[in-house]
């Protein structure tokens, strides 16, 4: 079967109807919950900062983009120690986003869970060989295993709202968060499950793996400035900037949600994974260019129906111009595009969650935020880049891209 095959199939909607989000929840360098997060965006606010540690003296890389707040303090401490901090940052978004929705009563099996991280507990597993190297094999934690393991985040979220409808986990690299969605949209399309709480989450801010991802080139290396760093489609941009986070979205068969009442942010209304089988770490148009296109005939629209693209946009010039010319060939230059990873970072499995977030938003709220640190439009991007000012409108249909090592392409639909 050939792409153009692929695309001109029919939509494939199964008896589960529209998919709505009833409810957010969000942990980000720019503030402790989802309303901190969009304010942020909205201000043009930066949550790069200096790595003044001691531990980062050595590295090549010296700027990051933390969480505003430790997690654990927001826990009680007899629940905070049997975690990893991805394990406590996705309870609490996860939390947070239940309430938001109102905590919809419904049967346990007919709700799950997914969600996706790009390195599982990697921060218990190099904590935990720290110790077992230093003083052996007796001090290790009795928590190591379920600390480290992906799905850890997951199962505690199953177990905190005791979900039974499953509790799943996506490993695709930085696509995770998005891919999560895409596949909890399809569980309750499925008529599997009336509702699931979906998204993404990573906390890896260590040495080491900031020293891995310098290795390969990946990272800035400049610091002078640590909130001007990040700048995706800009001449002067060198590399992400690494963060952590995380961002969790209830989703509800719309059925589900209107007969218990439920107020929404928007729709899901469309998404589609494409793998590139190309290049383990480069990106690929022509893959990108599938996943946007089988996301738009998923949702039953067009490309005049986007108004909004959230760009994947990591501010690394292969990314940034193999994403552009991917959205020109689907969308064109009508839409307002922007990315936010210019003031988050880059959350690694948790952005395409963030993304979309993003993109609903601006939706619900006719304001779609500026792309920081755009000082100078690469020429090469034939793209509407919203920089300066958030830019207003009414828009119908927003596109959300989240692409990752291994050619992991996810592209998300959201309306009103």
């Amino acid at each position: 079967m050939t792409r153009n095959d692929a695309v001109n199939r029919p939509a494939r909607h199964a008896s589960g109807g529209r998919v709505r989000v009833t409810g957010i929840g969000a942990m980000t360098p720019l503030g402790d919950d989802a309303s901190s997060l969009w304010s942020g965006l909205l201000d043009g606010k930066s949550g790069v900062r200096l790595l003044t540690e001691e531990w980062a003296e050595e590295l090549p890389v010296h700027v990051a983009a933390g969480l505003t707040v430790d997690p654990a303090s927001l826990l009680p401490r007899t629940e905070a120690r049997k975690l990893d901090r991805g394990e406590q940052i996705a309870l609490l978004t996860a939390r947070e986003a239940w309430r938001d929705a109102g905590a919809p009563q419904v049967e346990p099996e007919r709700l799950a869970v997914v969600i996706g991280t790009g390195t599982g507990g990697v921060l218990t597993t190099l904590g935990q060989d720290d110790i077992f190297e230093r003083s052996g094999a007796r001090r290790l934690s009795p928590f190591a295993v379920p600390m480290l393991m992906p799905n850890g985040p997951a199962a505690w979220v199953s177990m905190d709202l005791g979900a039974k409808g499953g509790a799943r986990t996506v490993v695709s690299a930085c696509a995770s968060g998005a891919e999560a969605l895409a596949l909890g949209q399809d569980l309750i399309r499925a008529g599997r499950v009336d509702v699931v709480v979906a998204g993404g989450v990573e906390a890896c801010l260590h040495p080491f793996t900031l020293a891995a991802f310098a290795q390969m080139k990946a990272l800035s290396t400049r610091s002078a400035d640590p909130e001007a760093v990040s700048r995706p489609f800009d001449v002067g941009r060198s590399g992400f900037v690494m963060g952590e986070g995380a961002g969790m979205m209830v989703l509800e068969r719309e059925e589900f949600a209107r007969a218990r009442g439920a107020r929404g942010y928007g729709a899901l209304a469309g998404g589609a994974v494409s793998s590139s089988a190309d290049h383990i770490t480069a990106s690929d148009t022509d893959g990108q260019v599938l996943a946007m296109e089988l996301a738009l005939r998923d949702a039953g629209l067009a490309p005049a129906d986007i108004g909004v693209v959230h760009a994947h946009a990591t501010s690394t010039e292969s990314g940034d111009l193999a994403e552009a010319e991917a959205i020109a060939r689907v969308i064109g230059d009508h839409a307002a595009v922007t990315a936010t990873k210019s003031m988050t970072g880059h959350m690694l499995g948790a952005s395409g969650t963030i993304g979309a977030m993003a993109a609903l938003l601006a939706l619900r709220d006719g304001t779609l935020p500026a792309t920081l640190n755009l000082d100078e439009p690469d020429p090469r991007v034939r793209l509407d880049v919203v920089r300066g000012e958030p830019r207003t409108g009414q828009w119908p249909a927003a596109l959300a891209n989240s692409f990752g090592f291994g050619g992991h392409n996810v592209t998300l639909v959201l309306t009103r």
